[in-house]
């Protein structure tokens, strides 16, 4: 699979469950060197922990860029876990206390929970943005 279609497939998938998704985290590690098209939503997901630590939401002791809680009904918060899921050690989004979508090992893991008719929309999301929707039938389920 391409780098193209790699990250588009990621972004369909969060993009088909976004309204869904009612929890989500991601950690600002790879390892791998981050590409540069994505560095600048590393910072922000480093921020956003920063600020979580301000407000109580996190333990200051803790690994600031891991566990980083997203809201992805916010467009900036979607833009970092978009951006990094494909690059990153983790990032997870849950739905009613299930979790439906989980990327990590800097982009040699991904795992869905999708119904057929959420499949049925990636398959076309992804013809749309000119990968083949084949890939779909690889995907591990969760």
């Amino acid at each position: 699979m391409s780098k193209r279609a790699f990250e588009e497939l990621h972004r369909q998938v969060l993009l088909v469950l976004r309204d869904y998704i009612d929890a989500a985290h991601i950690d600002a590690h790879s390892d791998e060197p981050w590409p540069e098209g994505v560095r600048h939503l590393q910072e922000r997901a480093l921020r956003m922990a920063e600020r979580q630590v301000a407000d109580g939401r996190r333990r200051g002791k803790d690994d600031p860029g891991m566990g980083i809680d997203l809201d992805v009904r916010d467009d900036a918060d979607f833009e970092v876990l978009a951006g990094l899921a494909p690059y990153t050690i983790h990032a997870e989004a849950w739905s009613r206390g299930r979790c439906v979508f989980s990327a990590g090992d800097t982009g040699t893991a991904l795992c869905v929970s999708l119904t057929a008719e959420q499949e049925a929309a990636l398959v076309a999301r992804l013809e749309a943005v000119g990968v083949d929707g084949r890939v779909v039938s690889g995907l591990t389920r969760l």
